[in-house]
């Protein structure tokens, strides 16, 4: 089973890299965010709760995120593994994940893959993108700028703590998209065979 965490800064290519690893691995993604929308969406009683703090400005709760993942992970899959997307933030979630991964699929973290893009190259991809995306804070570069900044700071403490249990690999995420795709199973494949 390949369990792997993707990390990238806005405009890094994560989506689309996404979506090459879940069908050369037949993976399947978990967006915390997707969560988030899913179960407001659908009015679930994590929905209800996620929303309710929502509503008030707040942070929603680590918890009620691990709650979140954790049903996802026990609906049925045909999946050979999981990419967890937005989560983990802090070293408090990379903790709750090890645990739910072992607990709920038997399995470990493989590798945390970080797509590696100089700041200005992803000002401009972002920009860019905003001019068809409808996005607003894709429109605005001290808000891209900003974006950038926060994910640092909070991903920081992640990247460290899979370093040091060596599965942090960083890849260049300037190229063509399917040499970047080749470079990431390429690392996946090192650590599975």
């Amino acid at each position: 089973m390949i369990n792997l965490v993707l990390f990238g800064p806005p405009g890094s290519g994560k989506g689309t890299q996404a979506q090459h690893l879940i069908e050369k691995f037949n993976l399947k993604q978990v967006s915390t965010g997707d969560l988030f929308r899913f179960n407001i969406k659908n009015e679930t009683e994590l929905g209800k709760l996620a929303k309710s703090y929502i509503d008030k400005g707040e942070l929603v709760p680590d918890q009620v995120t691990i709650d979140m993942l954790v049903d996802e992970l026990r609906k049925p899959s045909d999946a050979a593994g999981y990419i967890f997307d937005g989560f983990p933030r802090t070293a408090k979630q990379t903790e709750a994940l090890e645990q739910i991964v072992k607990e709920e699929l038997n399995a470990d973290i493989t590798i945390c893959l970080a797509l590696v893009v100089e700041d200005e190259t992803l000002v401009q991809r972002l920009l860019k993108r905003g001019e068809t995306s409808g996005r607003t804070d894709d429109s605005n570069e001290e808000i891209i700028r900003n974006r950038i900044k926060e994910y640092y700071a909070k991903t920081a403490e992640v990247a460290e703590l899979y370093k040091q249990q060596g599965k942090y690999v960083e890849v260049n995420g300037i190229g063509e998209i399917s040499e970047i795709a080749e470079k990431l199973f390429a690392e996946v494949e090192k650590i599975t065979k």
